[in-house]
């Protein structure tokens, strides 16, 4: 049997479109994922981003769970950097008391990881390149440098609207296991009896995702938790934060051995045609991210061609462009078990952008038929 494939959403915005359409857009497909069989259905979080709806999971996880009844659903991932340990689990206890044993509180890192970064690029400047290399048919593209990112006045911003002034973010690890300690009602207050309410005793599987052999594979792998690794965003470092995590595994009530799942970005269409067709806006996309406006709603195909491509453009963009797994259902499913062989991931979760959501929805109808059988 294959392993269990999942679907990773943003709500993407498109072009001509609004965030009303891309959310009820994506009521429609986690429909139509749950009928196709897809194991979990998580939600992204971004902020102030013109062309991603998926701002605030825990609310849009709600209203998924009212239009399904079986597929788990989950948050790919929310931002501890923003919030305190008690809110998230509040937000997921309330979820599950609402729509019992269906959720994934899946956790990440961006907030520190802002702060981090942009503290390293002032004081250390940019990494040293990383060489491509090939690992048994899966390409890890040299390393994406962000620099041009951290420059940006978007990111400064950004920092001051997602955090109160003069707050500082808490240890990743430290508010991960105040997270797992609320939802078990082990908390220690100090002498002071505390409840999450609710939230305290619910059935919410707890993940942590990350892009690198950093914090959040080893805190994962230390806590015994389930691990997502980011292929679809930072490829050229998920073979070391899956190492890091296996590395790192302690057996928990959770877990007896590492879990591992393993992203991946895909558009797939009736011919590998057809899909270079749909994905050619993708570049584009990915390009308004990195050089620092954020994302724009997902470009047509005629706003795609009008571009103008300059070297640096290209150059923005290649690790990504060239780990989209586009092609037809076999040639995507023939891709995606290359990557489940060389990461030795349990269970994969794909990402799809088009601008139609016809053809996206298609993708994931095609991509089940092919990857199950």
């Amino acid at each position: 049997m294959p392993v269990p494939l999942s679907i990773l959403d943003l709500a993407p915005i498109v072009e001509g479109g609004t965030a009303a359409r891309a959310l009820r857009d994506s009521a429609d497909l986690v429909q139509r994922a749950e009928q196709l069989g897809y194991a979990r259905f998580w939600v992204a979080e971004h902020h102030l981003t013109p062309g991603v709806a998926s701002s605030q999971p825990a609310l849009l996880l709600g209203h998924l769970a009212g239009v399904t009844s079986t597929i788990r659903l989950g948050s790919g991932a929310v931002q501890t950097g923003h919030q305190t340990a008690l809110s998230i689990v509040e937000q997921f206890g309330m979820l599950d008391a609402l729509h019992p044993g269906r959720f994934d509180l899946g956790l990440g890192r961006s907030g520190q990881r802002r702060t981090e970064a942009l503290s390293a690029a002032k004081t250390a400047g940019p990494p040293p390149p990383k060489p491509e290399r090939v690992v048994d048919g899966l390409l890890l593209p040299g390393a994406y440098n962000p620099a041009q990112l951290l420059a940006s006045e978007r990111f400064a911003v950004y920092e001051r609207l997602l955090q109160q002034d003069g707050a500082q973010s808490a240890d990743f690890g430290v508010q991960v296991k105040e997270i797992l300690d609320l939802l078990a009602g082990t908390f220690d207050g100090g002498g002071v009896e505390v409840h999450a309410v609710p939230g305290e005793g619910a059935a919410v599987q707890v993940w942590l995702l990350g892009s690198s052999a950093g914090q959040s594979a080893r805190v994962a792998g230390a806590l015994g938790l389930p691990f997502t690794a980011n292929y679809h965003v930072t490829p050229a470092t998920v073979l070391e934060a899956v190492e890091a995590y296996r590395a790192a595994f302690q057996p928990s009530a959770v877990l007896a051995e590492p879990h591992v799942m393993v992203s991946a970005d895909v558009v797939v269409a009736p011919d590998d045609a057809a899909a270079r067709e749909l994905a050619e806006p993708y570049g584009l996309w990915v390009r308004s991210i990195r050089a620092g406006g954020g994302a724009v709603p997902f470009p047509t195909a005629a706003t795609s061609a009008a571009h103008e491509w300059t070297d640096e453009d290209r150059a923005l963009v290649a690790d990504r462009v060239r780990t989209q797994f586009v092609g037809a259902p076999a040639t995507v499913a023939e891709r995606l078990s290359t990557l489940q062989r060389v990461t030795g991931a349990d269970e994969l979760i794909v990402t799809t952008a088009t601008h139609d959501h016809g053809a996206r929805v298609r993708s994931f109808e095609l991509l089940a038929k092919e990857w199950y059988g």
